[in-house]
């Protein structure tokens, strides 16, 4: 759903950071109102080291003030990684009442973040760098980072075990979340958000995950990657009703990479009704 030129939209500017923001910066964070911003600060942020089979993710967890327990959620990155934008989102998703984990997904190549200062996509240098540490993940590795990433949160004392788990991707964290959900049972609800190439010719097909999908999901795609693949949204849809899974799909009218605060396509008001959807699945479905 998405190729190098459509991909521009993830140029971002770093300095959207979570440590000493303040209200003034929260549209920029991407908070919608000030008690919003207010609820964030009070979330406790804590970088955790999750073991693999591969090795060890260098990690962000976010945990909501209070006793608890409290569902869990699994952010996927863009292809940009784990980084300030991505810290700020884990602690706002946090500030609603989930422990959030946003694991680095490069980590087999280097610690976060894989790209220093500005994410310019545009720089041919970056795509080559960005597109070797995505290589590095494989099927079957993602497959062993899930499970070990759902572990983790299972294993927080604040985590509510008896309720489903949640995961979003952005970019090509789409079909991650895809794989993730096809993965475990423990998933109850899934999301994803300007998703790369949700349809594929291979084995690595995201399709081929949704047969196997036990939650409820929402597909959120930008208007640029329908009007590249404009199919694309009819065989996802074809997929989760052969499956008899619940889905909501949308095309908004934004460009690749609007849900990402800082990037030059964010579009608040359409990254807000995003927002809004997602909680509404998790409201519903991590019971």
């Amino acid at each position: 759903m998405c190729d190098d030129e459509i991909h521009q939209g993830l140029s971002q500017d770093f300095s959207v950071s979570r440590r000493g923001f303040g209200l003034a910066a929260m549209a920029v964070a991407g908070y919608a109102t000030t008690a919003e911003a207010q609820a964030a600060a009070a979330v406790v942020e804590k970088d955790v080291s999750v073991k693999t089979p591969d090795g060890v993710a260098d990690s962000v967890l976010f945990t909501p003030p209070g006793k608890g327990p409290f569902p869990a959620v699994l952010i996927w990155t863009d292809i940009g990684g784990l980084r300030p934008v991505f810290r700020d989102m884990g602690r706002r998703l946090s500030a609603a009442g989930y422990v959030v984990l946003v694991p680095n997904p490069f980590y087999r190549s280097q610690k976060a973040p894989v790209v220093e200062g500005a994410l310019n996509f545009g720089d041919p240098e970056v795509r080559k760098k960005l597109f070797a540490v995505r290589a590095a993940m494989t099927d079957d590795g993602i497959d062993k980072d899930s499970a070990a990433y759902l572990g983790f949160l299972d294993a927080q004392a604040k985590v509510n075990r008896k309720a489903k788990i949640g995961v979003q991707g952005y970019c090509m964290g789409g079909p991650l979340t895809l794989r993730t959900g096809a993965a475990s049972p423990r998933i109850g609800a899934g999301a994803t958000f300007h998703g790369g190439t949700l349809v594929g010719k291979d084995a690595s097909n995201p399709l081929l995950s949704i047969p196997k999908l036990h939650g409820q999901y929402i597909v959120c795609e930008a208007q640029n990657d329908d009007k590249s693949d404009p199919t694309a949204k009819d065989q996802v849809t074809a997929a989760f009703a052969a499956a008899k899974a619940p889905l909501k799909l949308e095309v908004y009218p934004a460009m690749h990479g609007w849900c990402v605060p800082g990037s030059p396509v964010y579009d608040a008001t359409q990254a807000e009704r995003a927002w809004g959807e997602l909680l509404g699945l998790y409201k519903r479905a991590l019971v």
